[in-house]
């Protein structure tokens, strides 16, 4: 096609697209020689624009004629097939549209497109069939005919390299975990690239904290079986040799401070195993000490001198003036129920206020302790100049509404059910709203509870309680009827004490009272009058209120009754416990309790008295330590009583998806003292103690409890009762 000039261009089959439009993308002119390189690219630039599915040239004489076909126009897109992903989510992924050419390369795309979304919801199996459907006018039907497979899981996880863990321990350790048929509520089996990544630094950290400070791991290979239906994972790690801690020390170049002054928050010592993560929260605890003696700007950097001879790493703690740092905004995200002032409200750092790691992490805590979030990530970033910063809040929300089902069976009480409706965050405002119905064959009892945590917008928590319970125990040989309401109020007197004021008033009735009922029973037949008001002191530092791991409380309550009303009295019981890990997942706690109520100018009364038992100490039935009269065996209530728990929590070696816990406890605990008491009554202050076990299951269908207790020591009049169960429902 050499040699003489080109005359005239002419274009051949073109339809939508003007051969104006045609001529434009050429690289020759009429008048230009027809030169095959200067052809060839002109035949390029054509194709290159995607418009045609096909281009020729030739030569006629002087004329060039430049013959194309179009490339077809999309109708309609459709998706075949796909049962787990919806056509919108398809959509999205997709970039050919309706009215849009169309051309093989950017079909096979969008094909890859959506294998790779199946392939991230762990659908390695799946496959993507493009079908076109040719129609008048040169258009054509786009469908994507999809089979999605099944699920792809993790048929093994294996380890190479590791001597001084075994490969099940290391499992543990890792998120991944291995197709199993009880792992059918959870995604963790399936195979995800992302999560492998994580798998990689969860390892790090583990042997990091076991003191293997040289390990690294050296790569991660995923090969997908045969049959397309699952993986086998493969790490290959090097552990190198454990170090443990040499020389611990302290410098700092800020005025006024002297290193000894925050010593003893050093959390690491000279011959420990060494421990990355108590590295960590040793830089945490400085910074907290250094923080409380007034340097708001710190930078603590541990720097390290490793001894490969001997195995050691000696640490050095230096702390430096930090940058002023402002928080510029704080970003929350996650809550989609959740208002954004919920979480703000309980944050201790504002817009403005000088950036405070102490402070960034008690708020973190206080969100936590909401029992809104599953997961609660803070931590901050660079802001839009060198002295500012950005807090990012990132919250997983979980269910905070509750339908509880209770069931139990005493000898003396017979069967009893509950049913209880909570909803701790009402229309994500943080509000509480509780509703219980309790049947028994000793009564029944409804109660329903509010709370507004902010009242007035202030950290001021306001609520009423309105309550109606009924006994009708055979054995207390009385009916009884209680009916009245609660006004309450709460604030913070500091970061972990709250203080609660409680006014209530109650009628009480007691009826059908036997007549050989002990005399102090009968003698109180009739209806009372209770106007009361009360003060709670709460010391709290509690990791969580539903699911305790770490931490203390105590709290003091009193009340005083007389203010109106036939009934006065003072009450008071001081209660705490304190909870601590020992081991992974391994919880000690120890509880303990003591109460108190003398009568104001008259004897206490039966309905205002304790009744010990049924929780504390478990092994007893409600009311089944107490003062009891020895003609008729009634439980007459005490004026005083102590109670104690020592409790070990512990996994019970199932795979985490149960969510199962066993625990051990020794409970112990009295009440005694009567007013007006006689030689006709069996009283004694003595302590009864009970051993046991029980296992709780955070089940699919709600929380299950059982708890098995046997009284060891106790009295003859005493009442026991061995199995207490609950069992619930969450939504």
């Amino acid at each position: 096609m050499s040699g003489g000039r080109i005359e005239e261009i002419r274009v051949e089959g073109s339809q939508r697209i003007e051969p104006e439009t045609v001529r434009s993308y050429m690289r020759v002119n009429p008048g230009d020689e027809f030169e095959p390189i200067a052809l060839d690219r002109s035949l390029k630039s054509i194709f290159a624009t995607g418009l045609f599915a096909d281009v020729t040239l030739r030569r006629e004489g002087d004329a060039l004629i430049v013959n194309v076909v179009e490339n077809p126009i999309i109708n309609r897109i459709a998706f075949e097939g796909n049962d787990r992903l919806d056509n919108e989510v398809l959509e999205t992924e997709v970039t050919l549209r309706p009215r849009v050419v169309f051309t093989r390369t950017k079909v096979q795309n969008d094909a890859q497109r959506i294998l790779e979304l199946y392939r991230r919801s762990g659908r390695f199996a799946a496959t993507v069939d493009p079908k076109v459907i040719q129609l008048p006018q040169n258009r054509v039907d786009l469908v994507f005919e999809i089979s999605e497979g099944e699920l792809t899981g993790i048929n093994a996880i294996n380890f190479i390299g590791n001597r001084e863990f075994s490969d099940g321990r290391l499992r543990e350790e890792i998120a991944t975990s291995e197709s199993a048929f009880y792992r059918i509520l959870s995604t963790t089996d399936t195979y995800d690239p992302d999560r492998l990544t994580f798998d990689r630094e969860l390892l790090r950290r583990f042997y990091l904290s076991e003191g293997y400070a040289d390990f690294r791991v050296n790569s991660v290979v995923a090969e997908l079986a045969p049959d397309r239906e699952g993986f086998i994972i493969t790490f290959t790690v090097v552990e190198g040799e454990q170090y443990d801690f040499g020389e611990i020390d302290v410098q700092t170049t800020l005025r006024n401070l002297d290193p000894e002054q925050v010593r003893d928050a050093l959390l690491t010592e000279e011959g420990d195993t060494y421990d990355a993560s108590a590295v960590e929260d040793t830089v945490s605890n400085l910074t907290d000490a250094v923080g409380n003696l007034g340097y708001a700007f710190v930078d603590i950097r541990p720097n390290t001198d490793r001894d490969p001879e001997n195995r050691t790493i000696d640490i050095l703690y230096d702390i430096q003036e930090g940058p002023k740092v402002f928080v510029e905004r704080i970003d929350i995200e996650g809550n989609t129920r959740t208002l954004d002032k919920v979480i703000r409200r309980e944050f201790r750092l504002v817009e403005g206020d000088a950036f405070n790691s102490t402070k960034l992490r008690r708020s973190r805590r206080r969100i936590q302790r909401l029992g809104f979030f599953q997961t609660v990530t803070v931590d901050n970033q660079p802001g839009s100049t060198p002295d500012k910063t950005v807090i990012n809040v990132n919250v997983e929300e979980q269910s905070t509404g509750d339908i509880s089902f209770g069931a139990g069976f005493s000898t003396q009480s017979g069967p009893l059910a509950s049913v209880g409706i909570r909803e701790r965050n009402l229309l994500g405002r943080g509000q509480d709203l509780r509703f219980n119905v309790s049947i028994a064959g000793s009564g029944s009892q409804a109660d329903v509870s509010f709370t507004e945590p902010y009242f007035l917008d202030r950290e001021l928590a306001a609520g009423f309680d309105i309550f109606r319970v009924t006994t009708e125990d055979d054995a207390r040989a009385f009916d009884e009827e209680r009916l009245g309401f609660s006004l309450r109020g709460g604030y913070a007197l500091t970061e972990d004490i709250r203080h609660v004021v409680r006014y209530t008033l109650e009628d009480t009735e007691i009826s059908d009272v036997d007549d050989d009922a002990a005399i102090q029973i009968r003698s109180e037949e009739g209806k009372s009058l209770r106007s009361s008001i009360g003060n709670d002191f709460t010391f709290d530092t509690r990791d969580s209120q539903f699911d305790t791991r770490e931490g203390e409380i105590v709290r003091l309550r009193t009340t005083v009754a007389g203010l109106g009303g036939d009934r006065n009295f003072f009450k008071a019981t001081l209660g705490g416990g304190y909870y601590y890990t020992v081991a992974d997942d391994w919880t000690f706690s120890t509880r303990g309790e003591v109460g108190q109520i003398v009568g104001l100018g008259e004897d206490t009364r039966i309905a205002d008295r304790f009744f010990v038992g049924g929780s504390r100490p478990r092994g007893f039935e409600i009311g089944g330590i107490s003062p009891r009269d020895r003609a008729s065996d009634d439980a007459l209530g005490a004026n005083s009583f102590y109670s104690g728990t020592l409790e070990m929590t512990f996994p019970l070696g199932l795979p985490e998806e149960f969510d199962i816990r066993g625990r051990l406890f020794t409970d112990m605990g009295a009440s005694f003292g009567i007013d007006g008491s006689d030689a006709g009554v069996d009283d004694s202050s003595s302590p009864r103690v009970t051993v046991g076990t029980g296992v709780s299951w955070n089940s699919p269908f709600g929380p299950i409890v059982v708890d098995l207790g046997f009284a060891v020591v106790k009295e003859d009049f005493d009442e026991t009762e061995i199995l207490n169960f609950s069992f619930g429902t969450s939504f």
